[in-house]
């Protein structure tokens, strides 16, 4: 966790959350739409990232006695980054998945997660930064 994966988790949860936050400013088009091509392999990439974090958070379960915070933060970035990566990069992970039923259990998880995706991109804006600030003010050694 740190400054780099806070930045990713805040530019994932931009892209999530994109709708709500243009329609609040909608200065911002133009910066998310810089981004929008990319938008697949970003999820794609956070998807993958976000199932390791998580085996990783269990396989660490044993810093949640000595670091509670910091593995209930890392747990928190891994899970929104396979939910909304999931979300953003559905279309790039169809085209490595050829298994018909795995593609249905991929599409009725999209269709669980889709109406939170905005909620789910302002939580992991709100944990990147936390993220990032973290980074700076503790050292865990």
């Amino acid at each position: 966790m740190g400054l780099i994966s806070g930045i990713w988790l805040a530019l994932l949860g931009v892209l999530g959350a994109s709708n709500l936050i243009i329609a609040k400013k909608p200065d911002a088009k133009e910066l998310i739409a810089k981004m929008a091509p990319y938008q697949g392999w970003i999820g794609a990439v956070s998807a993958l990232w976000g199932v390791w974090g998580i085996i990783s958070s269990v396989l660490n379960l044993g810093w949640l006695s000595v670091a509670p915070i910091y593995w209930a933060t890392f747990l928190a970035s891994a899970v929104l980054q396979f939910a909304l990566g999931l979300l953003l990069g559905v279309g790039v992970l169809k085209t490595f998945i050829k298994n018909g039923d795995a593609q249905k259990k991929m599409d009725q998880t999209i269709e669980k997660l889709a109406p939170k995706q905005g909620v789910l991109g302002l939580v992991a804006i709100g944990v990147g930064i936390w993220m990032v600030i973290s980074g700076f003010l503790f050292k865990l050694a």
